[in-house]
């Protein structure tokens, strides 16, 4: 039986391209057909590539896919690592998961952590990018850990807000995490009292512990 091309899903991590891991970047290099983001087209794709950039055009990213998969695989890069919160979701309608093969990454969730030196496996993961968690999750708890993914409405000034109003207390630790992995990364620590009178700071990682 013809074996049947693949879709490759390559995490590239936070961002920094010393963060992909080296069978990811070997996929990228060695891919007819690649799919991304345009920044990370900017950055990986190579001459003699078929390139598609990943936009809120969706479906034409999947037709796109679809067609070429007939021809050659097709690797697909995506932000952080694929099962958390990427094109994997879409893929995974779109085609059978016999088809798909997926190279993990770095997220950027799993590199705030590393970069506060917090173990995170009691950690809270929630993302208020595009979306709210359901009230349980950021409900506040003695000793909870919540890892936090934002976006321009939500973000470290009004997710403070919405954390103070769930129960945290104003002395709470708020780690403001943004620009991960490069050069001009920061990190602010600060309090969630204090975060609603600070500049918002958006499309960052929070983090409170």
């Amino acid at each position: 039986m013809e074996m049947q091309n693949k879709i490759v899903v390559v995490g590239i991590g936070p961002g920094n391209p010393d963060y992909i891991v080296p069978k990811g970047l070997k996929a990228i290099e060695q891919a007819k057909f690649l799919v991304g983001g345009r920044r990370a087209l900017n950055q990986f794709a190579v001459d003699g590539q078929e390139t598609c950039p990943i936009t809120a055009d969706i479906q034409g990213v999947m037709d796109f896919i679809r067609a070429k998969v007939k021809l050659d695989h097709v690797v697909a890069m995506v932000s952080g690592d694929p099962g958390y919160y990427s094109l994997l979701d879409a893929l995974r309608r779109e085609f059978p998961a016999e088809q798909i093969t997926v190279i993990p990454g770095i997220s950027a969730m799993q590199y705030a952590f590393a970069r506060l030196v917090l173990p995170w496996h009691d950690a809270t993961l929630a993302s208020f990018h595009g979306r709210t968690p359901a009230a349980q999750d950021i409900a506040y708890k003695q000793g909870k850990i919540l890892g936090l993914l934002t976006d321009s409405k939500y973000n470290s000034q009004t997710i403070a807000e919405i954390l103070l109003q769930a129960g945290w207390p104003k002395t709470q630790t708020m780690y403001i995490c943004s620009r991960l992995s490069y050069d001009d990364e920061t990190v602010v620590t600060t309090t969630l009292g204090e975060a609603i009178n600070q500049p918002a700071v958006s499309h960052c990682i929070l983090i409170i512990a």
